[in-house]
């Protein structure tokens, strides 16, 4: 089932009562590029694309078929980061100037790529002007506050429903260096989710044959810092997977591993559920 109204920035994808305490996140995969946000770039829509993680948001369906539920963005990463805390902002690309005590000072910040990018590696400055305070109070109001805020309810229901509540926040990354890992688990260094849970994630990415790493180069973002809370019953993990295993030689249409990461993706889902549900199991039993 997908609940896509107009006056949302994101889909919600899967059964209204999911069977599985495993929600998923897919925060830079959105494609609606408007033409005010079009006509305020300096760079063409094929550039502004680069910031987008690929066709990731296809790749979520054979979880959501399974049983899971799916936020998934449409406002693309240009117009609003989902996976940046509102005070990573540039105050340099802002007018007014923010007040500095309201903002947040990151190397994702200042490489760019902060709540709204301003640059773009090997093509430069993003936007034609500065940024009014107006518009990004908008962004925040109607694009971010709206996607964290339904993530939040949608783990709360799952965790009232299953006494726990996961969220698998997908990725893509550009292709890795031959010895690297392929895919990437961020847990905050241990702080966004159970041991057990993140175990057995990586379990079920060394059993489908391809090698795993934790927290380098990605520890996790946003999403994971704000939404895990393994004390309360609710974690949060990051999966970034390199795009040369799902896309084409262009790294823009699906190639012929797509279906494996789409397999891959449930197979992460399945694992961290079935590990957070066994203790209730042994429970039950006795």
């Amino acid at each position: 089932m997908a609940d896509s109204s107009d006056s949302l920035p994101f889909r919600r994808l899967g059964p209204e009562s999911p069977a599985s305490p495993v929600l998923l996140s897919v925060p830079h995969a959105g494609r609606d590029y408007s033409d005010a946000l079009l006509a305020a770039a300096r760079l063409p829509k094929a550039k502004l694309e680069l910031l987008e993680d690929p066709l990731v948001d296809r790749l979520v369906w054979r979880a959501v078929a399974a049983g899971a539920a799916a936020i998934v963005a449409d406002a693309p990463r240009a117009e609003i980061d989902l996976n940046r805390a509102e005070g990573e902002i540039d105050p340099a690309m802002i007018v007014p100037r923010p007040d500095a005590a309201a903002l947040t000072d990151s190397p994702r910040t200042r490489g760019g790529l902060g709540l709204v990018p301003s640059r773009i590696a090997g093509a430069g400055a993003i936007w034609r002007q500065r940024l009014g305070a107006r518009e990004l109070a908008r962004r925040i109001e109607s694009v971010h506050r709206p996607y964290h805020k339904r993530l939040a309810d949608e783990l709360e229901a799952a965790r009232r429903r299953f006494g726990v509540a996961i969220l698998l926040d997908c990725h893509s990354m550009p292709p890795r260096s031959p010895g690297e890992a392929s895919i990437v688990l961020g847990d905050r260094h241990g702080r966004s989710i159970a041991p057990d849970l993140a175990a057995a994630a990586e379990a079920a990415i060394r059993e489908a044959g391809l090698p795993v790493a934790r927290n380098a180069p990605y520890a996790g973002g946003e999403i994971t810092a704000r939404h895990g809370r393994p004390a309360e019953g609710v974690h949060a993990l990051q999966m970034e997977i390199d795009r040369s295993l799902y896309l084409g030689a262009d790294l823009r249409v699906p190639g012929a591993g797509f279906d494996r990461i789409s397999r891959l993706i449930a197979a992460v889902a399945e694992a961290l559920a079935r590990e957070a549900l066994r203790p209730r199991e042994a429970i039950a039993a006795e």
